[in-house]
């Protein structure tokens, strides 16, 4: 067997490095605008020879900007540099324009950030329910045993591990251990600490009085087929009426199956919609929605510095790659704004029925073909409509919603699936309970409306749309 050896070798090969600028475009065409906003601001703080201009009076900071400025000698450095004057007033420009209708003043920018410095934590299930355990009595000792059952609840509010595996953990009497979780169990939220899902109920159906009766019967013995509506079953294990059992079951329905979830610490999503559409003289526009977007501008005291024959060259060098990251910066944002208000366009143009009549005319239409139209790349148009909204005259909408597949109808005209979905949503919404539409029915119904598709794609839809089979969704 031949021995190892370690050696050197060259060789040549071609692959595709990003540049971080490119990247940082890319990342800018992708974020939604609040954060956009706060990268804008991040940057600001990290790069001095940029700065937010306030939008009060623009013509004056105009003015003193370009007051005692050559700028053939300030720009000497690069050819790159030979344009800054004027996309810093380009993008001025363009920024004002879109504040014609209301100007957002400092003012507006301090309500908004009062509103947002407003919200408040939630307390989580955790915290909720450790307040409660200091204040229960125990022991020491028995409050650690506290502390263990707490920690195996989950989000739901559900003790995720037995009782056994508990006492063995902690080499603890089981019996102990019961009296302790059912202490907790009198804990708020009501259900709290339960090991499965009858148990919850019946947590809250004790603390209701109704524990004992038929309420209780159901959903301590009978849970599962109460699940699977299988409520003729249940009235004659139980020996009463269905009548009797759809009574309860109405009552049961209002119980919270899911109690921790009330203090659920997911993070609220805000959403500011990115383009407004209005009808203008009959006409659907695009607009822009800037109004928390900040205005960047080169700082003017770094323009003149670059002027100081004084200045070190190694001060000069630094302020000219901070100058030429600020102008990306700019050109950045003002390209990103240009690629949205195109792909907004083109969706209005596509959806104008829509816009007058609702989802019932949505159009299909796919990334692809609004990239051909527009001329970017389709993963340019992916990038720009993710997390981003459109105001309309129907409601907002994510612009992601506007592209769906095409299904053609027996008129060779395309309708969206989304259409579809919203056709089989209200057939069902409108069905006669105790005799809910099978999907072959609805497949049959379809076809008299011209729409062809497969029993298999309607039971899809409908599983989208989060709906139960005819069976689970029967009223007796």
């Amino acid at each position: 067997m031949a021995g190892l050896t370690l050696s050197l070798s060259q060789s040549q090969q071609m692959q595709m490095v990003m540049a971080p600028q490119l990247r940082q475009s890319l990342e800018m065409l992708q974020l939604p605008i609040l954060e956009l906003r706060a990268l804008i601001q991040q940057e600001i703080e990290q790069n001095p020879t940029i700065e937010q201009a306030p939008t009060e009076d623009p013509n004056i900071e105009i003015e003193q900007e370009r007051e005692g400025i050559d700028d053939k000698k300030e720009l000497e450095f690069d050819k790159d540099f030979e344009m800054l004057a004027r996309l810093d007033d380009e993008w001025r420009d363009y920024f004002f324009q879109n504040l014609q209708n209301r100007p957002y003043t400092c003012e507006d920018a301090d309500k908004h950030q009062f509103a947002f410095d407003s919200i408040t934590q939630k307390e989580s299930l955790q915290e909720h329910l450790f307040n409660q355990l200091n204040i229960s009595g125990l022991s020491d000792a028995d409050h650690l045993i506290g502390e263990m059952i707490l920690g195996n609840i989950n989000d739901d509010g559900y003790l995720t591990t037995t009782i056994e595996e508990l006492a063995s953990s902690s080499s603890c009497d089981p019996e102990h251990l019961e009296d302790i979780l059912t202490l907790i169990q009198d804990f708020h939220p009501t259900g709290i600490a339960a090991r499965d899902l009858s148990e919850c109920l019946l947590l809250q159906l004790d603390r209701l009085g109704k524990a004992d009766g038929l309420a209780g019967d159901i959903v301590r013995d009978h849970i599962k087929k109460l699940g699977k509506r299988k409520y003729r079953d249940i009235a004659k294990a139980l020996k009463v009426s269905v009548d009797d059992i759809m009574a309860e079951l109405k009552f049961i329905t209002t119980l919270d199956p899911t109690p921790g979830r009330l203090y659920s610490m997911d993070a609220t999503t805000y959403i500011t919609p990115e383009i407004l559409v209005k009808k203008i003289n009959g006409k659907y526009v695009v607009i822009l929605n800037d109004q928390h977007l900040p205005h960047v501008r080169i700082n003017t005291h770094y323009k003149r510095m670059l002027n100081d024959p004084n200045l070190k060259p190694e001060a000069k060098s630094y302020i000219r790659e901070k100058i030429r990251a600020g102008m990306f910066l700019m050109k950045s944002i003002d390209q990103r704004q240009s690629t949205i208000e195109r792909i907004a366009n083109e969706i209005v143009n596509k959806q104008v029925e829509f816009l007058d009549h609702g989802i019932t005319k949505l159009r299909p239409m796919t990334m692809a073909t609004v990239a051909d139209t527009v001329k970017v790349h389709e993963t340019t148009v992916s990038r720009a409509v993710s997390g981003k909204y459109m105001r309309t005259p129907n409601g907002i909408f994510e612009l992601k919603y506007f592209f769906t597949p095409a299904i053609k109808n027996s008129n060779g005209n395309e309708l969206s699936n989304k259409t579809v979905k919203h056709i089989i949503k209200e057939m069902i919404d409108n069905e006669d309970k105790s005799k809910p539409l099978s999907d072959q029915y609805i497949v049959e119904k379809l076809k008299e409306q011209g729409i062809d598709i497969a029993r298999r794609t309607v039971a899809k839809y409908r599983l989208v749309l989060h709906i139960p089979s005819s069976h689970m969704r029967k009223e007796y």
